[in-house]
């Protein structure tokens, strides 16, 4: 027999930082709506203190993400779409509600968001070969270049794709080994602090993706100039936040990526991979070379 009288159990939403669910430490929220202005739920409001937690979290994950196997990363990557995929009904929903979609196109945008994330997880062991490889040299050398990830990216995810262009800008990132500090769309977080749960409960180790609702106008010049932050992706800027935070970004030399016009339901290419790699290249001895040739 139903209980008429039971009461809804209303969802709260917290960030993701460091593999865990914190509220905003300095206590603030703020209200998000859907498309026709209804409530939809109170998302946190980072601060600047939350920005930092969020860094030190994804530098102290760096190094065993890094150092994992590009076999392994992408056995992650690909866990965390089975998830995307047990949880589709309640991603539907939540994108229709954000971007105001009815609810076939919601699940479209969902269906492409979730093959986006297989797509970068068979990346992750075949963009060495595509970036890297042995160089011609003239001499008794091997000369061998290979990608390596940058660090810690900041994200500052798009302000209208709230599910596919959230995960075409934070799947690169990792993909190839880097961790991520990621400033969701302030109209519409909950799609990305819903994606927090799906991380949380994969195998993906706690730090790699740190995800911060609220103003990317207030995080950002923190984590632009922020020392331990190598690099930051500015999508989700607008032109005149985006010239203030590549100005402060210059200050210790991070790689920048400028936005730009984006059609996220085209084919990605490898350019958000490539964008946050570093080249080590080697030079090994081969032994002298001689009139008969090299000698090994």
């Amino acid at each position: 027999m139903s209980d008429t009288t039971r009461l809804g159990v209303f969802k709260t939403y917290k960030l993701y930082v460091g593999g865990k669910f914190p509220r905003s430490e300095s206590g603030r929220v703020y209200e998000v709506t859907d498309s026709k202005g209804n409530w939809l739920a109170n998302a946190p409001l980072s601060s600047r203190k939350d920005a930092r937690d969020a860094v030190v979290a994804a530098r102290k994950a760096f190094g065993g993400w890094a150092g994992a196997t590009a076999y392994n990363r992408g056995q992650i990557l690909y866990r965390v779409a089975e998830m995307l995929e047990g949880r589709r009904d309640q991603f539907v929903r939540e994108v229709g509600e954000a971007e105001g979609l009815s609810k076939s196109k919601a699940a479209a945008v969902v269906d492409a968001a979730i093959d986006r994330w297989v797509w970068y997880a068979g990346w992750t062991d075949k963009i060495a070969q595509v970036v890297g490889g042995a160089n011609p040299v003239a001499g008794p050398y091997f000369n061998l270049s290979t990608p390596e990830p940058t660090g810690v990216v900041t994200v500052l995810a798009p302000q209208d794709s709230s599910f596919l262009g959230l995960v075409s800008v934070i799947a690169p990132v990792i993909a190839t080994g880097n961790t991520a500090v990621v400033v969701t769309s302030e109209k519409a977080p909950l799609p990305a602090l819903s994606l927090g749960e799906v991380l949380a409960t994969s195998d993906l180790p706690g730090g790699v993706v740190n995800l911060l609702s609220g103003k990317a106008s207030e995080m950002g010049p923190h984590l632009a100039a922020h020392q331990d932050v190598n690099a930051i992706d500015l999508t989700g800027a607008d032109a005149e936040l985006a010239r203030e935070l590549e100005i402060a970004a210059a200050d210790n030399l991070k790689r920048v990526l400028r936005p730009r016009a984006e059609d996220f339901t085209a084919s990605p290419g490898t350019d958000r991979m490539t964008a946050f790699l570093e080249t080590k290249t080697v030079w090994h001895p081969t032994g002298s070379l001689g009139a008969s040739g090299s000698a090994y």
